[in-house]
């Protein structure tokens, strides 16, 4: 994942949080090490292990597991806030496939007078 571009992480900054999030929404189906989360989204494992702590603190990821030594994370998909930054990721990178495809939104279309839109993408959050 390391050399693919983030629509989010190029609308939104590169710094280490966002990086992190990142790679959580897109991986949320697995829990991950900290070596696993430094590793995929290109943060540096003193930084997660920092990083970690404000997270667990506020209820963005969970320990699911411990595997040996190593604690395995996961995103916290039941969080109210984490649910919400959820929904403006994908609205971010919804927003620049639009863009990118000439699309434009249902209510940008109304406003400007058309009747109906046909949907001629799938979002990426779809996919």
């Amino acid at each position: 994942m390391s050399q693919e571009r983030s629509v989010f992480l190029e609308r939104e900054g590169h710094n280490p949080k966002n990086k992190v999030l990142d790679f959580l929404i897109v991986a949320q189906d697995f829990d991950y090490s900290l070596k696993e989360i430094a590793k995929h989204s290109n943060v540096s494992y003193p930084c997660i292990k920092q990083l970690k702590k404000e997270l667990v603190k506020n209820k963005w990821i969970n320990l699911t597991r411990k595997v040996g030594k190593a604690q395995m994370y996961k995103l916290n998909i039941k969080n109210p806030m984490v649910k919400k930054f959820m929904d403006y990721y994908w609205a971010v990178v919804e927003s620049a496939v639009e863009e990118e495809l000439g699309i434009k939104s249902k209510a940008k279309a109304h406003e400007e007078g058309y009747k109906s839109v046909v949907p001629l993408a799938v979002s990426a959050k779809h996919v």
